[in-house]
Order: C-alpha cells, then structure tokens, then sequence
C-alpha cells in the first residue's frame, strides 16, 4: 500500500472499535490464509473449511479467552467488544460476536499503529492454538 493511502499511526489510534474490527477482519483473514496454504491446501472447499475454524465468531471468542494483551492492546479489545453494530451475528450469540469483535479490534489497532511484530505474535499464537486443538 502506498503511503498516501495509509492511515496515520495517531488517527488508527482514533478510530471506533468496528472500524478498528473492519480492518482487523482482514488482517487476521491473511494470517489464516498464509497459514492454511503454507500446509499445502489448494482446494477451494478443503481451504474454506478449514479457514471457517480460524476465523469464525466462535473460534475468535475461544482465542480472545486465552491470549495475554498488554494493557493498551485490552483497551482496544474492549472497544471493539462494547462497540454497538448494526450487524447481527448469523451464526452465534450477541456475546460471541461482541467477543469476535473485539479480537478483529486488537488486529485492526496493531496493523494501523504499524505494530507488526507484534501483530504477527498474535497471530502465531492464534494459530498454533488452533492448529494444535484441532
């Protein structure tokens, strides 16, 4: 992404937990892919299988429970979990998908504040978490 393009670091800061979780969604969405297709899957209904594990409300939630935030990282976490939405949960409870909300929410601030090492951290916690429980 060109610099033009890109949001500056203070205004990431800013920004309300679902558009925080908007691009945090997308984040965490590459994470999954990378992985998955790093384990050799190249069929499209074997990869979306697979990546609903990652990356659906519920799997999301279940991470949320177990994974240390600094401080900061918790005050976007809860932003985006107390954030109201327009959009409803379609396969999961309200609590769940505030709870998913909330963990797209760390991903967003991480990835706007150009906190990539620890973006990744996060990210490879989450998946050997859910790659070692499957």
């Amino acid at each position: 992404m060109s610099e033009a393009h890109k949001i500056d670091s203070n205004k990431g800061k800013l920004l309300n937990g679902i558009a925080l979780a908007y691009i945090g969604d997308a984040v965490w969405e590459v994470y999954v892919r990378d992985h998955l297709l790093s384990l050799g899957l190249t069929k499209p209904g074997q990869l979306q299988k697979e990546a609903t594990m990652y990356v659906s409300a519920k799997a999301q939630a279940k991470l949320a429970e177990d994974w240390n935030l600094t401080e900061e990282e918790q005050s976007y976490f809860l932003r985006g979990r107390n954030a109201h939405s327009k959009t409803t949960a379609k396969n999961t409870d309200v609590v769940t998908y505030r709870v998913s909300t909330g963990f797209e929410a760390v991903f967003g601030f991480l990835h706007l504040t150009n906190r990539i090492e620890r973006e990744s951290q996060l990210a490879e916690f989450c998946i050997e978490t859910i790659f070692e429980n499957k």
